[in-house]
């Protein structure tokens, strides 16, 4: 009898939920299964997740092979059909106990276990004493998503908004610190609309705050994806004021031109974008943006395109997650004139271009510099801005060190320890 794999596809939420199915899992003495937790951000990442189920049952012929995620949410019926698959289980289901230890029995459960996720109103009690790596932890405060863009299908997978109560959330980062975490990340699926179903509606800014004053031995605060439209003046008061929260913001922009917003259905147009990324760095000036964007979404123009480029300069981006725009069945976007593929993954290629010149920028900026380095393993750490630093001679693993960055090697830096 051998203990459950995973494998875990799509986001740092999708990485966080693993870790704790693990737990949950352990707890009911679950063996011989894999359980694959999916994403469904486009159809490509469907068709990766039942290829990634075939491949799983070469590897493991004999083992019970679970399905979960965000795409056993949208498509239950999908990887029901599959011969490879023994169950499906929905993201609610996956959150909860007696889910595993119905498992971990005589397997004698529904095959399918996939209810309304939209009917969910609590986020799970399933919080984790962090993960990924021995130095930086990562602490889910909100999931689900009350927008509808026109593009995503993550709404149907995740379930509306709902947030986890700030003592909560304080709580868990001061146990994370009293283990020995330097820096904790705030994710959720859309993180800015945290608190909106809380008494008094607190927002993102206020849980920041609170966070910096009750937890005053945390090192590094840094928080995930923002929507920057939703991004409140305490929060805004927290960049300029707090040198504790990092300066890096990762934007979901998606685009840079306003038809092409109004058509996602986003709730910001361009210059909101420009206006945001001129005023976070006028009051932190050392700060640094990564952006989600969308290439050749439908009815997209070249003239469209150009303008996504520009925003990229105009923000100053400088790490890009860039996304071939790919039809999700069920969606708006969907039922759109598409954009030719060769079209799509050539503007692809091209913002993925920008991109790396963007990096070679900052890279030099900050060549010469000196910087504090949360180390993530013996020779490579990362700056407050999340350039990742390279070391010639190992250092201790979770500790911050001051370096001066020496030299460039593809798209990270090199340092020594001053």
């Amino acid at each position: 009898m051998t203990a459950p794999r995973f494998a875990t596809l799509g986001c740092r939420l999708n990485a966080y939920e693993t870790e704790a199915m693990k737990a949950l899992a352990g707890q009911a003495g679950l063996e011989d299964a894999v359980v694959i937790n999916t994403c469904a951000v486009t159809a490509e990442a469907v068709r990766k997740a039942r290829q990634e189920i075939r491949k799983l049952r070469r590897e493991n012929p004999q083992a019970r092979l679970i399905v979960t995620g965000c795409a056993a949410q949208t498509e239950p019926e999908t990887f029901a059909a599959m011969d490879e698959v023994d169950a499906v289980i929905g993201n609610a289901e996956k959150m909860a106990p007696a889910t595993w230890t119905a498992l971990a029995g005589d397997f004698g459960t529904e095959p399918v276990q996939v209810d309304d996720i939209m009917s969910v109103t609590e986020t799970a009690g399933h919080l984790i004493d962090g993960f990924g790596t021995r130095s930086r932890a990562y602490v889910q405060v909100q999931n689900g998503c009350d927008h509808r863009c026109t593009f995503c299908i993550i709404p149907y997978g995740r379930g509306n908004s709902r947030s986890v109560p700030a003592g909560v959330v304080v709580d868990q980062i001061k146990r994370l610190v009293q283990r020995g975490y330097c820096e904790v990340v705030l994710t959720g699926v859309d993180l800015t609309s945290w608190g909106a179903d809380l008494p008094a509606a607190p927002r993102l800014g206020d849980l920041v705050m609170r966070i910096l004053r009750l937890v005053p031995d945390l090192a590094r605060l840094r928080i995930s994806s923002i929507d920057s439209i939703e991004v409140d003046d305490n929060l805004m008061r927290a960049i300029a004021t707090e040198p504790r929260l990092m300066p890096h913001l990762h934007l979901s922009l998606q685009h840079g031109d306003d038809l092409i917003l109004k058509r996602m259905k986003r709730r910001h147009l361009r210059d909101d974008a420009i206006r945001f990324a001129e005023e976070a760095r006028k009051l932190r000036p050392d700060m640094t943006f990564g952006a989600d964007i969308i290439a050749g979404f439908p009815t997209e123009t070249e003239a469209h395109f150009e303008n996504a480029m520009k925003l990229v300069t105009e923000c100053q981006l400088t790490w890009l997650h860039v996304f071939p725009y790919s039809a999700r069945a069920g969606t708006p976007a969907a039922r759109m004139p598409q954009v030719p593929g060769t079209v799509i993954r050539d503007r692809a290629a091209r913002l993925r271009a920008l991109g790396r010149e963007q990096v070679a920028a900052h890279l030099r900026a900050v060549q010469g510099r000196q910087a504090d380095v949360l180390m993530e393993t013996e020779t490579m750490g990362r700056t407050e801005q999340f350039t990742e630093v390279h070391f010639d001679v190992p250092q201790a693993v979770g500790g911050i060190l001051r370096a001066r960055i020496d030299g460039i090697s593809g798209d990270r830096v090199i340092g020594h320890r001053i």
